[in-house]
């Protein structure tokens, strides 16, 4: 009779310990998950800091948190900058990032529908061809792309800065992987109805799928956004710059502008900010849906 307290104490105990245990365990999670987003923010931090502070405290030997007098008046330097049209750079990369995943979700979710549902005796192959792409370095295809697009009159256009990244060996392989584990059935009442293949991509597919499709979207948007070997080497007209070619046009072998370039950064990030923000909840649904594990 009196071991049963002493295992029910016991029990308790143990309870009692794996309380604390848990919570530890939250704790210790939580401190982890915050010291890692206060290091993610630190590159936030000195870009806005320093876009708003004078070279001299940017180079100065004392560190202060936030500039003393704050130079609001730097937010408008890059637009008055005579050398850059810095405002037309934003434009061209508006233009180009939004045309580029449009373009991007085109074509490859096309290319991975036809190769997840269309009956071909060569789809493997064609698949399998796909992803060699995947294996080809850029700096291979980099200059027989360049001497294409020149031999087309497409230098210094919106379709030489475009079409060429249009197709992705990567993309199209998400899609692929994507629509293979979408559910047949809503295909097969789509044919029920008459609709073909196309029919059943654009009106059943596409629009049970938009969670995916925005997550490919930001992804494809952000990388058309920050792109800078191949506008620089495509945009020679400065009218042609995009903002990532306009930022290293600050850097000359005479002088650097660290505040203007600061400042321009910062503006240039605002759109990628703003894109990441309105789609975060997709993105990360999307990405759940791929299955890619981190």
């Amino acid at each position: 009779m009196g071991s049963r307290p002493g295992r029910g104490g016991r029990g308790a105990g143990d309870r009692r310990a794996g309380r604390r245990g848990s919570v530890l365990g939250s704790a210790g999670l939580y401190a982890a998950t915050c010291l890692a987003a206060l290091l993610f923010l630190v590159p936030f931090y000195l870009i806005v800091r320093n876009a708003l502070s004078t070279d001299p405290e940017i180079t100065g030997e004392e560190w202060t948190f936030f500039p003393s007098d704050i130079q609001w008046g730097n937010i408008t330097e890059p637009f008055d900058d005579p050398t850059v049209d810095f405002a037309r750079s934003l434009w061209n990369s508006a233009v180009v990032g939004i045309l580029h995943t449009v373009g991007t979700l085109l074509v490859c979710s096309l290319a991975g529908y036809g190769l997840a549902r269309i009956p071909y005796r060569h789809t493997n192959k064609i698949f399998y061809a796909v992803l060699g792409t995947l294996m080809v370095p850029t700096a291979v295809t980099f200059v027989p792309s360049f001497v294409l697009v020149s031999s087309l009159g497409w230098v210094d256009s919106y379709r030489g800065l475009i079409i060429p990244g249009l197709f992705s060996g990567f993309t199209c392989f998400l899609f692929r992987q994507y629509f293979l584990g979408f559910p047949r059935e809503l295909e097969e009442a789509a044919r029920v109805d008459g609709l073909g293949y196309w029919g059943a991509y654009w009106r059943v597919v596409v629009p049970n799928s938009l969670n995916f499709f925005a997550a490919i979207a930001t992804i494809t948007f952000i990388s058309g956004w920050n792109s800078f070997l191949w506008p620089l080497v495509i945009g020679q007209d400065p009218s042609a710059w995009t903002v990532q070619v306009a930022l290293s046009s600050y850097m000359t072998n005479q002088t650097v502008n660290f505040h203007l370039i600061f400042m321009a950064t910062a503006i240039s990030i605002l759109p990628l900010v703003c894109v990441f923000l309105f789609l975060q909840r997709w993105l990360v649904q999307g990405i759940a849906q791929t299955g890619i594990k981190g």
